[in-house]
């Protein structure tokens, strides 16, 4: 049975005047459950606070959109406070409790990225929440709490019952949250706009590799990430992972078209990209992307901590490799048109800049 890549937008599954979250559906996008993978978006408006939380999944968070502060707390260690901004990356492990606050007048969005093989459903990521109507804390007995936390009953029905939020509430202007602390970024974060990048090919494009080198947590993760910004009518070469991952593309700007190629050279998906789409390209597929006029921006996870690509086109793919006469032979073709094939894209990597 075939299944359906297109590209599909988040839909809202819970929010409040403070904010709302958004996830993709398994059920639209069934990708998500063949690659056991989770997508969800976090979107606070001014104020806006997503209580103190646990998934159930390891994610990558990557922040679309706004400055915001953000509470980690990985297992038995201190909580740190990070000051968050437009670019940032997050890896966060298992059993990492994390919170989540706006101060700003732009909204703050968090695109959440991450691995399901472990989750209680496949595709789709389930949120443990400390505090809130729907609190993990709900669920026990008062008897039960005040044994755990040493209280008298009476202060633990006020703990537990007197935040009526769920997930995200908007606290008044005059609270006041902890200050980041610009240390606490230290091996957390990495801003992938301001990162030294990795390729940087001239009215082509540009890429920032997240991986195991630049923010050591995404091994505990188990997912390796990148940026991709692709200039105006430019190409990204036709490529894929050869070390058997699944590669997640959320377009976070501009727009461009995308061909994937399966199993027996057949085309499996044709389409138009926007800003918003996420789309999944399943193992050994082989992919290319256009960016229109305006070029096109996409941020993607891949299902290992230090992913490995093949190329078949420019400087660095795989025809290049091959000697003369396999080349003939593969293409049935004689010595003149492989010098011509060879000859093109002989100085050009990854992104082919637009026709004259």
């Amino acid at each position: 049975m075939e299944i359906d890549l297109s590209p599909k937008l988040a839909k809202e599954v819970h929010g409040s005047d403070g904010g709302k979250y958004y996830a993709w559906s398994p059920e639209e996008l069934p990708m998500l459950r063949e690659g056991n993978i989770g997508a969800a978006k976090l979107a606070l408006g001014k104020n806006g606070f997503a209580l103190p939380r646990y998934s159930d999944s390891a994610q990558v968070a990557y922040v679309l959109q706004g400055h915001g502060v953000a509470g980690v707390v990985l297992p038995e260690k201190e909580e740190k406070v990070l000051s968050i901004k437009k670019g940032d990356a997050l890896a966060l492990p298992f059993g990492v409790v994390t919170w989540w606050y706006n101060k700003e007048d732009t909204e703050l969005v968090v695109l959440f990225l991450g691995d399901t093989s472990k989750a209680h459903k496949s595709g789709s990521f389930t949120d443990f929440f400390l505090t809130g109507s729907n609190s993990i804390f709900n669920g026990f007995s008062t008897e039960f709490v005040s044994r755990a936390w040493d209280l008298e009953e009476s202060v633990v029905k006020t703990l537990v019952g007197k935040q009526a939020g769920k997930g995200i509430v908007k606290l008044d202007a005059s609270v006041k949250l902890p200050e980041p602390n610009s240390e606490h970024r230290n091996g957390m974060a990495l801003n992938c706009e301001e990162a030294p990048l990795d390729v940087d090919i001239k009215k082509g494009g540009r890429v920032v590799i997240l991986n195991t080198k630049n923010l050591p947590l995404v091994g505990e993760v188990g997912l390796g990430a990148d940026l991709v910004r692709l200039d105006g009518s430019a190409m990204c070469s036709p490529g894929f992972s050869c070390d058997s991952a699944l590669q997640v593309t959320y377009i976070v700007r501009g727009s461009g078209r995308v061909q994937v190629v399966g199993v027996d050279g057949k085309r499996v998906l044709e389409t138009t990209l926007k800003a918003g789409n996420l789309f999944i390209v399943p193992r050994f597929f082989v992919v290319a992307k256009i960016a229109d006029p305006e070029g096109m921006e996409w941020f993607s996870i891949i299902t290992t901590p230090n992913p490995i690509f093949t190329h078949l086109a420019g400087s660095i793919g795989t025809w290049k490799a091959l000697s003369p006469e396999v080349i003939q032979a593969s293409f049935n073709v004689g010595s003149d048109i492989e010098q011509q094939f060879r000859s093109k894209r002989a100085d050009e990597a990854i992104f082919f800049p637009p026709p004259n």
